[in-house]
Parts: C-alpha cells; structure tokens; sequence
C-alpha cells in the first residue's frame, strides 16, 4: 500500500467531503497518512482526524507562514498536542522567505528554533518546509544534531540532499516532480538512496500531472511513486513497498 506522508486533511478545502474523502482511501490502496499541522488549531484537528481515523496520524507544530501572532505559551499547547499517542512528528515547521507578507525572518527562525528544541526534548522527529531559504534552514537544523527529520517537498540541491544524508535526515517528494518545470528534484531523486526518499501529497496543493488544477488528495499518491519509478528505473510497485518500509520506519508506526 501507499503511505502519504504529508496531507492537509483539516485544510477547509476538505469541509465538504473530508469524511468521504479520508474513508475512501484504504480502497484506493492508500493505507497510511500522516496530516501535519500549520498552527495550534489546526494541529488539534490533525489529532482529532488521526482519533477518527485508524490509517491517520497526526504532525503538530506552527508553520513558518503562519507564525505572525506567536507567544511562547503556543509551545505548551504543541507540547500537550505531541503527547497524544498517534502523534508522530512535529511539524510542519521551517522557514518560507518566498511571500514578502509573511512573518519576519527573525520570527520565522525564533519559532523554528523553539519547535526543534522541543523535538529534541521528545525525542520526535520534524517535519521541516524550506522555501527559499535553503541556507538558513540547514544552519538551524544544525544547531540540534540529535534531531532528525525530513525536508518535505525538497527543493533543494543534490549537494543540499547529500549534507543532509550525511545528518540522517529524510527527502520527500509530491506531484511537483511531475510537473513540465521540475529540474533539480529528478536529479535529487537520481542521486539519493531509496531508503532516504518518502512520498506525499501535500493535499490539498501541488495534484500531479496529468490532475494538476484539480483538488489534490491521497488517491493521486501514484503517480508520484510511478515517477520516481521512472526516474529510478525501478517498478512502481518496488517504489510503493520502499516507500512504504520508509514510512513506518521513520515515524515509529508499527
């Protein structure tokens, strides 16, 4: 089965249909999802879907994006939100300097600095988004040598991905590699051991090709193993179970 390692399943383009949608997946041959949070509310929903649902598990953290209004008290809710039992990560955290309206830089990176720190204290791995600020985000990263985690949606470069495989650090990749313009992520898949390389959506963004202008969710996960099979010269089915293994492994589902 395919295990989509970062979906937005309380994102308010699911309020129609979420119940449909996640109740489905099982079927689609989609067995495991993890749904990360982008803020305080949002990380509890994640936790409530990941109650609801047996193949659902649950990422807590602030995104760099959505950290304007942070207090440090935001960190115990985090905290108490990691405790539940199907919550695997912490994240989806990082820094985004593409939008000039998102919160300042020095925010972004206090609020990271806090939500790693808190990583290593429960021994969680992170989920870490990196938009145009790739230097940045491997300094702090860094900082913390007993946290590992992965680079969702990697953007990065094969020297970016070879520093963090020598941390023990993760890759993951969504429809974008699918997508007319997508360079450097191909070459990154290439190059990096399938045993590094997770699988996600980032529903409800980002539907791959031949879907792209639709709403993203689970049910398109395969085309993203198909084209990293194709990359990797591999089968598709070989792409799922590695991906799968990976999965399991890296966020502690047994």
């Amino acid at each position: 089965m395919l295990f989509d390692t970062h979906a937005h399943y309380d994102d308010e383009a699911f309020d129609a249909d979420r119940d449909d949608v996640l109740s489905s997946m099982p079927e689609k041959n989609v067995g495991l999802i993890v749904n990360p949070g982008c803020t305080v509310a949002s990380s509890a929903a994640a936790v409530t879907l990941a109650e609801r649902y047996p193949h659902v598990y649950a990422a807590v953290g602030i995104h760099p994006e959505n950290c304007g209004d942070f207090v440090p008290e935001h960190m115990d809710e985090i905290r108490a939100l990691a405790a539940h039992p199907k919550a695997v990560a912490i994240g989806e955290i990082g820094l985004d300097y593409y939008w000039p309206e998102n919160p300042p830089r020095e925010l972004q990176q206090e609020v990271l600095r806090r939500h790693m720190a808190l990583a290593e204290e429960l021994k969680l791995p992170v989920i870490i988004h990196d938009r145009e600020a790739h230097a940045d985000s491997l300094a702090i990263v860094g900082e913390f040598p007993a946290v590992t985690g992965v680079f969702h949606c990697f953007s990065g470069s094969v020297e970016m991905a070879r520093e963090l495989l020598k941390r023990g650090w993760m890759l993951s990749f969504n429809g974008a590699i699918t997508f007319k313009n997508a360079r450097k992520a191909p070459e990154v898949i290439a190059e990096i051991p399938m045993d590094r390389l997770m699988i996600e959506t980032d529903s409800p963004y980002l539907t791959p090709v031949p879907c792209r202008g639709r709403r993203n969710d689970s049910g398109y996960l395969h085309l993203v193993a198909e084209r990293i099979a194709g990359i990797k010269g591999l089968s598709a089915d070989e792409v799922e179970r590695i991906t799968w293994e990976n999965g399991k492994r890296f966020f502690g589902i047994e």
